[in-house]
C-alpha cells in the first residue's frame, strides 16, 4: 500500500505538475485566457522569437500570470506537501510550476525545472533583475507592458520561465535526476506525464528501485510507471494519505 512505502522512506521526491496549482485557482498553462490574451496561443508568447518581436505583449502577458500568482494562496496539497517534508528525513519537491506556492506553504527544498515567474533576468547578459511585489497589470485580461530594462547593460528583461525551445537550467535537471535515482518513493502529483524530460524522472526512480505513486484526478501517460494510482484531487488525497501514513 502507498501508506506503507511512504511510511518506510527516507529519501522522497515529489514531482509536481499544473494540477497541483489549478487547485489554488492558477489557470494551467493551455486554459482559455481573457481580455487581450484570449486572441493570442499561449505558444506565440513563450519563445525567444515572441519576446523580440513584442516584447510588452508578451511581458504584459507573464506580469498578468505573476498577478494571478500572488493573489492565489496554497492549497491542501501545498500544505501536505510541506508537512511531509517535516515527517521524512530527505525531500525534495521537484516542481514544473513557475509560480512559488511550494514555498509559501513551507516547503523548503524546492526544484523548479521550467523556471520561476519570480525570477527574470536580462535577455542579453541573463543578469538577475528584482522585480516589486506587485506587478501594474491587471488580472482581468492584462495589458502590454514595456519590459523593465537592466541595469547592468541596459537589454531588455525577460520572464524567468523555460520557452519553448530552450533547455532546463542545468543545476535543476541535475538536481532533479540525482533525487529521482536516489529516493525511495517519488510521488507524481497533479502532472499529465507529457511535458519532456520532466516526464522521464518518475521512470528513472522505478528503475532504481523506487516505490512510484501517482495521484492525478484522470489517466496519464504516468499511470503504467506507477506502482500505485490514486485518482481524485491532489488536495483532498495528499492529506488523506499523510494521515494513514503518519497518524
Amino acid at each position: 500500500m502507498p501508506d506503507a512505502a511512504l511510511r518506510a522512506a527516507h529519501r522522497v521526491v515529489v514531482l509536481t505538475g499544473a494540477g497541483v496549482s489549478a487547485e489554488s485557482g492558477i489557470a494551467t498553462f493551455r486554459d482559455a485566457q481573457t481580455g487581450l490574451w484570449e486572441r493570442f496561443a499561449a505558444e506565440d508568447l513563450a519563445t525567444p522569437r515572441a519576446f523580440l518581436r513584442d516584447p510588452a505583449l508578451v511581458w504584459g502577458w507573464y506580469e498578468w500570470r505573476r498577478m494571478q500568482v500572488l493573489r492565489a494562496q496554497p492549497n491542501p496539497a501545498h500544505r501536505a506537501i510541506a508537512a511531509l517534508e517535516r515527517r521524512v528525513p530527505a525531500l525534495t519537491v521537484v516542481t514544473q510550476n513557475v509560480d512559488d506556492l511550494h514555498e509559501r506553504a513551507g516547503s523548503a527544498a524546492v526544484v523548479h525545472l521550467h523556471g520561476s515567474l519570480h525570477a527574470p533576468r536580462c535577455f542579453d547578459c541573463a543578469s538577475p533583475f528584482a522585480l516589486p511585489p506587485d506587478p501594474p497589470c491587471e488580472p482581468e485580461g492584462g495589458r502590454r507592458l514595456a519590459p523593465p530594462r537592466c541595469a547592468r547593460c541596459g537589454g531588455a528583461v525577460r520572464p524567468g520561465v523555460v520557452w519553448f525551445g530552450e533547455s532546463l537550467p542545468a543545476d535543476a535537471w541535475r538536481e532533479a535526476g540525482q533525487a529521482a535515482s536516489d529516493c525511495e518513493l517519488l510521488l507524481a502529483v497533479g502532472t499529465s506525464g507529457l511535458v519532456h524530460p520532466a516526464a522521464s524522472l518518475p521512470a528513472l526512480a522505478r528503475r532504481h528501485g523506487a516505490t512510484v505513486v501517482l495521484i492525478n484526478p484522470v489517466p496519464t501517460a504516468l499511470d503504467a510507471v506507477a506502482q500505485h494510482v490514486l485518482r481524485g484531487k491532489a488536495g483532498e488525497l495528499l492529506p488523506a494519505l499523510l494521515e494513514t501514513a503518519f497518524g
